[in-house]
């Protein structure tokens, strides 16, 4: 696990990234939930479904815990956040949040150079790079220099993806 960035958690930042220089996909999620901040681990609130996504993609040989989450490290996935401030949901973000949070992000993409950076969450996607009409996939934009995709958010509260959509769509994340 060399090459972690162990900032701590704190100062404005409740949760570390989970990242390391050349990760076959660096996962963004829009920002931690209030659960997840308290316990200092990503997608830790319950009902979250990324880690069972990420085993049912294959990405995982196994079913892993928030708790867990520097484990990512080991098969070639990190993680992160665009906004670091803790809501309940993300429609609290402000659209000037999100933009900022655009521009860390692209200078820490830049910085650790993964394969692909997969933002989860299409709607923040639209307003953090003003894109309004982008979609779900591969985007044409290279943030940081690296290929960037839109996938759904994982959280329990985004009804529009179940569990099996959300697996075949992460599966597409991992380059060949």
């Amino acid at each position: 696990m060399s090459g972690v960035d162990q900032q701590p958690a704190g100062a404005g930042k409740p949760l570390r990234d989970v990242i390391a220089p050349g990760l076959d996909v660096l996962f963004c999620g829009i920002n931690p939930s209030p659960v997840s901040a308290e316990r200092g681990h990503h997608f830790a609130r319950p009902g979250n479904r990324f880690w069972p996504a990420i085993q049912l993609a294959g990405l995982t040989p196994r079913l892993l815990t928030p708790d867990e989450d520097l484990q990512l490290l080991d098969h070639g996935l990190g993680v992160t956040n665009m906004v670091d401030r803790p809501t309940r949901t993300a429609a609290e973000l402000t659209p000037e949040e999100l933009r900022a949070g655009a521009v860390a992000l692209e200078e820490l993409v830049a910085r650790h150079r993964p394969r692909v950076l997969a933002v989860l969450g299409v709607t923040a996607w639209r307003h953090a790079f003003g894109r309004p009409k982008a979609t779900l996939g591969e985007q044409p934009e290279r943030i940081g220099g690296v290929t960037t995709w839109v996938a759904p958010n994982p959280s329990g509260l985004n009804a529009h993806h179940q569990l099996p959509d959300l697996a075949r769509l992460y599966r597409e994340l991992r380059p060949a």
